[in-house]
């Protein structure tokens, strides 16, 4: 369902699809995060790493009453604070959001769904 923003030139369309990668592209300008998870389980305990080309593959957008939702599911590198890590992305998130398209987003989640060691 592409949401709908209406100015004084007409009505603007933004499809899902393209609010998932303007968020994954901010929350991979973070510190500390590796890169972005499958949205998919598990498959034999390792998380798939998603390269830059499928940065929409780890975010779900959902629309819940009238109010926008954000599913981040993350890989963060070793040694580094998760929920610092969490914290800095849901605030970079929301911000990209709300300064390139003008929404508002009433919930960001992080799923950490890995870590990995950088070499």
């Amino acid at each position: 369902m592409p949401l709908q923003l209406s100015t004084e030139l007409g009505k603007v369309l933004i499809t899902d699809e393209c609010v998932a990668v303007i968020a994954g592209s901010a929350a991979l300008e973070c510190y500390g995060l590796v890169g972005m998870a499958s949205r998919k389980q598990l498959k034999d305990g390792i998380s798939e790493l998603l390269g830059r080309d499928n940065l929409s593959r780890g975010v779900e957008v959902r629309h819940e009453q009238d109010r926008l939702h954000i599913d981040l599911h993350i890989i963060v590198s070793y040694g580094t604070k998760i929920s610092e890590v969490a914290h800095n992305i849901q605030t970079k998130v929301k911000y990209v959001l709300n300064d390139v398209i003008g929404l508002e987003v009433d919930q960001v989640q992080i799923f950490v769904q890995g870590v990995r060691v950088l070499k």
